[in-house]
């Protein structure tokens, strides 16, 4: 058996010698994009467990493929931040860095140069854990915001709003477990699982909410244009609005909003979380394990 402490002093060494590169898509169009990946880097750098800690991104600077190059570690870890384990962080990426579609999800490894270890962790999204953020998510916007004062959870209808693409079966996946997990849970009234391009869609809000107050977490890893503008138009707010608040850099939503005779609350991402930088590491260990 490890004596308590034994095992982590073990990990903290053995992770001393590694590199760690969180992996975000990231966009050439909207910055705050990448803010969640540089946001859980910084504190993890700040927590000297590893080597090295690099930010990387597909889609814009640092790319990935150039991050990995530089990192001359014997052991590399790479932890997609990605809510879903879908066509991109599951078949797209890690083709294009050389690991076999053949070797079973969140156990990809591969040789690199010099007898270097490279081991693709799983995406965040999957991670059970995620439901203590989806809770803590919506007990924390009412807190935040009572009016008059915070409503019970079991007075409250909880959504999960996801992105969803009929191109990718695997894209909703996370979303519907989460809210299977919450639903599970009893604290909430109803929860349901809406999404941006597949049915039910997120402007179907209040045909699922049967009660007065209604409380929506954006299931995505930033703040991005999904979050800030889409999302809040089509929970009801003229878009115009929501472009004049976001052009004053206010939030896009006033907690709580009426609309539809319903008190609507709205979150922060899920992704944006503290609870994510744990997650990271587990992500590490089950690679490890």
């Amino acid at each position: 058996m490890l004596w308590p402490g034994l095992g982590y002093r073990w990990q903290v060494a053995e992770w001393s010698e590694a590199a760690l590169v969180l992996l975000g898509h990231g966009s050439t169009l909207n910055e705050e994009s990448a803010a969640p990946v540089y946001h859980h880097a910084a504190e993890l750098r700040r927590r000297k467990m590893f080597g090295e800690v690099r930010e990387a991104f597909w889609k814009q600077e640092p790319q990935v493929k150039a991050v990995l190059a530089a990192l001359a570690w014997p052991r590399l870890f790479i932890v997609p931040l990605f809510i879903s384990e879908g066509f991109f962080s599951e078949k797209v990426i890690p083709g294009e860095l050389g690991f076999s579609e053949r070797e079973a999800v969140g156990a990809r490894r591969r040789a690199g140069a010099g007898g270097q270890s490279m081991h693709y962790c799983r995406a965040v999204g999957t991670h059970p854990r995620m439901t203590e953020v989806v809770l803590s998510r919506a007990a924390s916007v009412v807190k935040e915001f009572p009016f008059p004062r915070a409503p019970a959870a079991a007075d409250t209808t909880l959504f999960l709003a996801g992105h969803g693409t009929p191109r990718e079966e695997n894209s909703r996946a996370a979303v519907d477990r989460q809210a299977e997990l919450v639903r599970a849970t009893g604290q909430y009234a109803a929860v349901h699982a809406l999404f941006l391009e597949e049915p039910p869609k997120i402007n179907q809000w209040h045909e699922l909410a049967r009660t007065r107050n209604v409380v929506v977490v954006p299931f995505f890893i930033s703040e991005g244009m999904h979050t800030q503008a889409d999302i809040p138009v089509l929970l009801g707010e003229p878009e115009r609005i929501v472009r004049e608040r976001l052009g004053r850099k206010q939030p896009p939503w006033r907690n709580p909003t009426e609309k539809r005779g319903k008190l609507v609350w709205y979150s922060q991402s899920v992704g944006t979380h503290s609870l994510v930088t744990e997650i990271v590491l587990d992500r590490v260990r089950e690679a490890v394990g």
